[in-house]
């Protein structure tokens, strides 16, 4: 029961952790509570059509000749094709689905958010699914500890440029096809370089080339924490932006509610009707001509 225990904890540790560090991060208007379970929770659907595509994809390599190929080949198929392309498309259509037509999704980092939320729900159940899949205890002690450092950490990093491309997209319509495909193509491309440099060694029998990936990997990882956090920083820019415009348009609104009152006081205590024949405003025109109602 306990080993149930832990091996549950270090499945859903990262997430916790990680999904905190989002939401920390969001400094304005925090997200609601249930349209981040929401997000979660579509997350954890998209595993569904993700595996039944990956299980059909997956085979289509041998289909098509590829065991004619270097065998190395087959990791970069799966690592860009049944990982990276399945994965990343099924997470972006769940995400649109859950968030793109909330009122909440009002901020430039709210995509980063809610993308990352959705990644969370698939790395969770992903995770569970691997760990309990293990024959032993040590097996899933080690498997979830290694998912922990990698495959959680990599999914969040993915959809932080998916949600920094799907936040462009909402907030700048001239642009959106682009970025909406960039929101699944960048992530893609990160996504199959990351698995392939891990699944490559896998098919290759040589320690010195399996040692010599595991570098440029781990290059890769610290590349890839460096864009994913060049990317966070950014929406929180176009964040400080946005809410400092939306500051200034409220004290504007403001200011001109309070002197379109003053002047219309004013117009009809000294231009009453007994004054000029009943026109509340000395230029006969509508005091409140451009003002925008907040509503």
């Amino acid at each position: 029961m306990n080993s149930d225990i832990i091996i549950l904890a270090l499945a859903v540790l990262p997430v916790i952790v990680l999904a905190i560090f989002v939401y920390k991060k969001d400094q304005y208007n925090k997200e609601p509570f249930l349209l981040l379970c929401k997000a979660f929770f579509f997350g954890v659907l998209s595993v569904i059509p993700a595996s039944l595509i990956e299980s059909v994809v997956s085979p289509l390599y041998s289909i098509m000749g590829g065991t004619d190929l270097p065998v190395f080949f087959q990791g970069i198929f799966t690592g860009f094709v049944v990982a990276g392309c399945t994965e990343e498309i099924c997470k972006l259509i769940f995400l649109k689905w859950a968030v793109w037509k909330s009122p909440h999704f009002d901020e430039y980092f709210d995509g980063i958010v809610y993308a990352t939320f959705v990644s969370f729900g698939f790395a969770g159940i992903e995770n569970i699914m691997y760990v309990v899949s293990q024959d032993s205890f040590a097996a899933s002690l080690a498997t979830g500890s290694m998912r922990a450092i990698l495959s959680v950490p990599g999914h969040f990093l993915f959809a932080v440029v998916m949600g920094y491309y799907f936040a462009l997209a909402r907030f700048n319509p001239e642009e959106r096809k682009s970025n909406m495909f960039k929101a699944f193509l960048y992530p893609m491309l990160l996504h199959g370089t990351y698995d392939s440099l891990l699944m490559v060694p896998e098919y290759l029998d040589n320690d010195l080339v399996s040692g010599l990936f595991f570098v440029v990997f781990i290059y890769f990882d610290i590349k890839l924490w460096k864009i994913g956090m060049r990317r966070l920083r950014a929406l929180q820019a176009l964040n400080e932006e946005q809410y400092q415009s939306s500051t200034a348009n409220d004290a504007s609104d403001s200011a001109n509610y309070g002197n379109a009152s003053t002047d219309n006081d004013n117009a009809g205590y000294g231009n009453n009707s007994w004054n000029n024949g009943g026109t509340s405003n000395q230029n006969g025109e509508d005091p409140f001509s451009g003002f925008k109602w907040d509503v």
